[in-house]
């Protein structure tokens, strides 16, 4: 019998404010512990939730970026718990009137070759609700410490309905709405730092079946490849335990990413009764089509609508788009030299994800920090166009532009690398190369192109590097023939 996974995921994003949900506490990372707290995170008697506006804005563009509804009308929910993360012993949340309804997160799977785009699809989402963070539980060998200082940080839960079905495809959601919430500006989603956190809920089924097989929630997921290791491993483990006969319980199991395999956390029988109930100290928000529409607005140029422009308008190779479009900074970067020469923007866009980051990685400096701007891009691109240096040579022209922050035609002017010849010149090192290699020749007559290469890198070495090669090989061509 065949088996096939079925995986939804929750997924709780921060949304980047200076302030707390329901709290006028300052909200950040790295403060010492229980810094950052009041009496509404603490939870004191008479204290009081306040709204945060800029977490509803938050929230509205996060939904709108991900083609959710947005309701006239949404209200918050106390869900009742105790743990000591929250001392309220309750979390504010939205329950049955979430502020974002249905919506769809677009995705791209790995195609065959990093050179090939793959399949391309949309996992629905359930909701998008907005609630407060709680605090964080600190383990040491003898006992728990909680620091607070997380509490009531805005939170988004994501929650996407159970269409996927491998470990790739959630890597893949995860990947995309990481991308979308750092192009809208509503959060860093830097997993180390908990911004972004997943649950993965996973059953299996034999193929054809409608009904879901038993739920496995799988926990512990600190980043985006755990995610999908996880997933997998998790796959492989439920596939074998039913087809020895073994039933699934439906649990809490966590991922051990050291060890590669999930452990058993809690059996799980049935649902929390958390006793939800409407908060009576928040009013519910109404939200009018000035407020979205004011959102909308601000909306940026998403990341695969993009990369499709990059395509049509120019004429970029999806090796190209594949590493600009992820990085917001870098493709805006390259697009300030491109829109001023359409032409060659395939030429800029490689020494953008070629040479520049490889320079950037190596002396382990920031984009905004280094000295290549848009106008060194053109000015190199430029030189080899009007065969003032190859491309060969503009390699070393790109890595002395990025340590003194000269143009191109300076680097050039100043190292000497302008051609001292001219096209006479040129004809006699074709006609030594040819002479001097009868064997490449006689290949080439018989009709091995290849064997042109040889006589090419003849010239170029009797050049200095300095020939044109969209020069020399029609002159070669010509001589021969």
């Amino acid at each position: 019998m065949e088996y096939e996974a079925v995986i939804g995921l929750e997924v709780h994003v921060q949304i980047k404010t200076e302030s707390k949900l329901f709290s006028g506490s300052r909200a950040g990372y790295g403060y010492e512990p229980n810094e950052l707290v009041d009496p509404v995170v603490m939870g004191l008697p008479g204290s009081l939730p306040v709204m945060n506006k800029a977490a509803l804005d938050g929230i509205i563009k996060a939904g709108l970026a991900l083609n959710c509804i947005i309701p006239d009308q949404c209200k918050w929910d106390r869900k009742n718990y105790f743990y000591p993360d929250s001392p309220n012993n309750y979390q504010i949340t939205q329950y049955d009137q979430p502020i974002c309804d249905g919506g769809y997160v677009e995705i791209e799977l790995e195609g065959e070759t990093r050179a090939v785009m793959g399949e391309h699809k949309k996992i629905k989402l359930t909701r998008i609700h907005l609630e407060n963070d709680v605090g964080k539980l600190n383990h040491f060998a003898e006992d728990s410490l909680v620091d607070y200082n997380r509490a009531f940080t805005p939170l988004m839960e994501i929650v996407s309905e159970p269409e996927m079905h491998s470990g790739a495809e959630a890597f893949a959601f995860l990947t995309a709405i990481r991308q979308t919430m750092i192009y809208c500006g509503v959060s860093d989603c830097d997993m180390e730092k908990g911004q972004m956190r997943a649950d993965a809920n996973i059953s299996v089924r034999p193929v054809g079946q409608k009904e879901l097989g038993a739920k496995i929630e799988l926990k512990n997921l600190n980043s985006i490849t755990g995610v999908k290791n996880g997933i997998e491993y998790e796959i492989k483990r439920q596939t074998q335990e039913l087809k020895k006969g073994r039933a699934i319980t439906q649990a809490t199991w966590r991922w051990d990413a050291d060890q590669g395999r999930t452990e058993l956390m809690r059996e799980k029988e049935d649902a929390h009764d958390y006793r939800y109930f409407p908060d009576p100290d928040l009013m519910p928000v109404l939200i009018d089509d000035e407020w979205r529409n004011r959102i909308r607005a601000e909306l940026p140029e998403l990341p695969f609508d993009k990369q499709r422009r990059f395509v049509e308008e120019y004429g970029l190779p999806y090796t190209i788009t594949s590493v600009l479009v992820p990085d917001q900074e870098l493709s805006a970067f390259f697009e300030s030299a491109a829109k001023e020469s359409p032409k060659q923007a395939q030429a800029i866009g490689n020494y953008v994800t070629n040479d520049l980051l490889r320079e950037l990685s190596e002396q382990e400096v920031a984009l905004d920090d280094c000295q290549i701007t848009p106008e060194h891009l053109l000015s190199l691109v430029n030189s080899v166009e009007k065969g003032v240096i190859t491309k060969q040579i503009a390699k070393d022209v790109f890595i002395e532009m990025f340590n003194t922050g000269e143009l191109a035609d300076a680097v050039i002017e100043r190292k000497g690398l302008k051609p001292d010849f001219d096209e006479d010149q040129v004809k006699v090192w074709c006609q030594e190369a040819i002479d001097e290699n009868p064997r490449p020749v006689e290949d080439f007559k018989s009709g091995n192109e290849k064997a042109l290469n040889a006589l090419l890198g003849q010239v170029m070495k009797k050049s200095r590097g300095k020939a044109n090669p969209q020069t020399v090989n029609p002159l070669l061509r010509s001589m021969i023939s």
